[in-house]
């Protein structure tokens, strides 16, 4: 696979990517976003959630919240909390939360590779994401967020970065949510290349609506090779973590619900975190139960062995009348990370009638996938810790 190194604009010290780092765009809300940055007129998040700068939430796709967003990245990267590299670098990217890290390299992969398939994808997008993270690429001439991919195992990747993270850190900082962060600039970059030529493939692991919206940016914009590649935290397969995307049903009757535990058998009350694949606890009317869902066929595609799509088949479908999960108003999803107390809340207050925990989807089933050409249900992974924004910033 190829890699390009880049001229990253990046915080100017570790207190500065302190200050003005912040979660992707993608798993805060706006009203979460204007509160994080709220007294912090240097947070990032004013320029990948720039509507947070206006006083009513209908505005997110007007004109002028893009210009703010092109116009507060122009003043930060400007500013003295931020300097641009003079050369072109790739980068070692830690994340680490109560001492477990994963390390990977933090550079700029192709829009050719994504186009043809070398970078493999495993769910499908939204037009109207794709459409709002491509205007803010095109007017901010920048791609102001990484993804994150994966590649399978690699001993020379591995000592590559064990090579480089042996130095002091160039930034080093402990977040909000008690994860620490680091980048070390790789000192070879043409050995960094080479190594990742040998590498097969890469899988997208989150970033999925950023991976198009640079597609479509590059054919938009076409000014030059920068704007033709776009930045990604590549990490081998087990250096990540994958947690469960649970489930709620908004609306559900009685009848429904004691229907799905008449199908379905309960094998233990109480716990509300599966031990094993195949089984769900579900959650209604104050109480915990677990089911085991029902086999798949033997000759199951990789799609059909998910524990997220038998849950769909064998349930939200049939039971619940939810057809397409990526449409249905009547169904929400829930990072893991937020607890299963976030599923009690939501079903304890009205807002949810039942919620869905569910067991892990692994990094083996998503490569499974991706290599079939197949595509997961939606909300089937949460990578956790998520990439920081704001960190290493690319423009065109």
């Amino acid at each position: 696979m190829k890699i390009y190194p880049f001229k990253a604009f990046r915080p100017v010290s570790s207190e500065a990517a302190g200050k003005t780092s912040c979660p992707p765009y993608d798993v805060i809300s706006t009203r979460e976003a204007f509160q994080l940055a709220e007294g912090n007129p240097d947070s990032f998040l004013n320029v990948i959630r720039p509507e947070i700068a206006f006083n009513d939430p209908t505005q997110i796709y007007d004109d002028a919240v893009y210009e703010r967003g092109a116009t507060e990245l122009r003043r930060l990267l400007q500013s003295d909390q931020f300097v641009q590299d003079t050369e072109a670098s790739i980068y070692v990217y830690r994340m680490e939360v109560q001492g477990v890290g994963s390390s990977g390299i933090f550079t700029c992969v192709g829009v050719d590779d994504y186009d043809n398939n070398s970078i493999l994808k495993h769910e499908l997008t939204r037009p109207d994401k794709e459409d709002d993270r491509t205007r803010h690429i095109v007017e901010q001439r920048a791609h102001a967020e990484p993804v994150m991919l994966l590649h399978e195992s690699d001993d020379t990747v591995r000592r590559l970065i064990a090579s480089t993270t042996h130095e002091d850190a160039l930034i080093d900082f402990r977040a909000e949510d008690g994860v620490r962060h680091q980048l070390w600039k790789v000192e070879n970059t043409g050995n960094a290349v080479s190594v990742f030529s040998r590498i097969r493939r890469f899988y997208v692991a989150d970033g999925h609506h950023r991976c198009a919206a640079a597609s479509r940016a590059a054919k938009q914009v076409a000014e030059s090779a920068e704007s033709n590649v776009f930045p990604a935290a590549i990490f081998s397969s087990e250096e990540m973590n994958l947690m469960a995307y649970n489930r709620v049903v908004l609306k559900a009757s009685e009848m429904q619900i004691n229907r799905l535990f008449e199908d379905f058998d309960v094998l233990s009350e109480g716990s509300a975190v599966p031990d094993n694949k195949g089984n769900v606890c579900i959650y209604a009317s104050g109480k915990w139960r677990t089911i085991q869902l029902r086999s798949a066929l033997e000759k199951a595609t990789p799609v059909d062995k998910l524990d997220a799509q038998r849950l769909q088949t064998q349930i939200l479908s049939p039971l619940f009348g939810i057809e397409d999960p990526r449409t249905d108003l009547n169904i929400r999803f829930v990072g893991g990370i937020r607890g299963t107390e976030e599923l009690e809340t939501l079903v304890d207050s009205g807002k949810a009638s039942l919620a869905f925990s569910m067991y892990p989807t692994s990094i083996n089933e998503l490569m499974a996938v991706s290599d079939a050409g197949l595509l997961m249900p939606p909300k089937s992974t949460w990578f956790e810790p998520k990439l920081r924004s704001g960190l290493l910033i690319h423009t065109f």
